[in-house]
């Protein structure tokens, strides 16, 4: 079963429950940190609570005798933290600390803004980290995630033990057709007032052919009051916000982060060109990169050699 197929099934059973359960009881996942689905924020100064699951280690108190610090997983645009659960139990497990997944703002459960730029998606973050976790922490990311988790480590380097970013890079770069596209597709199947999640997955095939990637973006959906098929995220909001998205908005000269850094790209990938790798290390000059033979969905398509990369780079000492 591939990872967006997972996403389905696990969309599913959490309807059928009002709490998250991951393979208990060796796993446990945490209490919403908010209490208020899809609120609406205004402001951009203020952090949201986010919506998350925390994956423990299997062995109680194993977490003291592993240094490896707690790790924060950010999914990609229209993600959520249910993309990425078999991961996070993976790490938890073999690394024997514990995992948070979170939905970042205007995804999954958190609350939505009207603002969605990189500053306000770290801020919710750092937010996260300072009030949950109270150490420094891994930050990994996917996508619109790895931005944003780049934004964390160079605006608040003292709760970034290290830096893992997959397939993206810090650059101001064009988003590849497929991200306005699906966007346009989604609120394609809002206006038309659908009723058949099996209607919104074949007006979805005018958009993308492939099944996964269709069954991933139908994550997002949800049925309206009236019955008719609406979507979770706001659209509207992200559809303005697709510049901000494609920005990094820092400075090589003035912004870095000193700490280790992993960067995953997949090699038939655009997001990382050979040509962005200086500016990386201007940013992040304590960085490692490697590649693997995939496209954008780095994580569902070779998660085996994605775990294998991110747990070595953990076990390994930095100065």
């Amino acid at each position: 079963m591939s990872l967006f197929q997972t996403s389905i099934h696990n969309a599913r059973s959490l309807l059928a429950s009002s709490r998250y359960t991951v393979n208990p009881p060796r796993f446990t996942c945490a209490c919403p940190y908010s209490t208020s689905l899809f609120r609406q924020v205004d402001s951009n100064q203020q952090p949201i609570r986010m919506e998350y699951l925390q994956f423990d280690p299997p062995s109680p108190g194993s977490e003291k005798d592993s240094n490896i610090a707690p790790i924060v997983v950010l999914h990609g645009l229209l993600g959520s933290k249910q993309n990425n659960r078999s991961v996070c139990r993976r790490f938890a497990k073999e690394l024997a600390t514990t995992v948070y997944a979170l939905d970042l703002r205007n995804h999954g459960d958190s609350p939505h803004s009207r603002t969605h730029d990189y500053k306000s998606l770290a801020l919710d973050v750092e937010y996260f980290i300072d009030e949950k976790i109270k150490r420094p922490s891994v930050v990994l990311g996917h996508s619109m995630g790895a931005k944003t988790a780049m934004a964390i480590a160079l605006r608040r380097p003292d709760i970034v033990d290290s830096l893992i970013a997959v397939d993206n890079a810090p650059i101001d770069a064009a988003l590849g057709i497929d991200i306005p596209k699906y966007v346009q597709a989604l609120r394609s199947i809002e206006k038309m007032g659908l009723r058949s999640m099996k209607d919104a997955f074949e007006v979805l095939g005018k958009y993308e052919k492939s099944v996964d990637i269709r069954n991933f973006l139908l994550t997002n959906a949800k049925f309206k009051s009236d019955g008719t098929i609406g979507f979770r995220v706001p659209l509207d909001t992200l559809a303005r916000a697709l510049d901000h998205i494609a920005e990094f908005p820092f400075n090589s000269q003035s912004d870095r982060f000193v700490g280790p850094a992993l960067f995953i790209r997949g090699s038939r990938s655009h997001y990382v060109p050979d040509e962005a790798i200086p500016t990386i290390g201007r940013f992040f000059p304590n960085f490692v990169l490697k590649d693997i033979d995939a496209g954008h969905w780095v994580i569902s398509e070779r998660t085996t050699e994605f775990v294998m990369h991110v747990e070595e780079f953990l076990r390994t000492p930095h100065e």
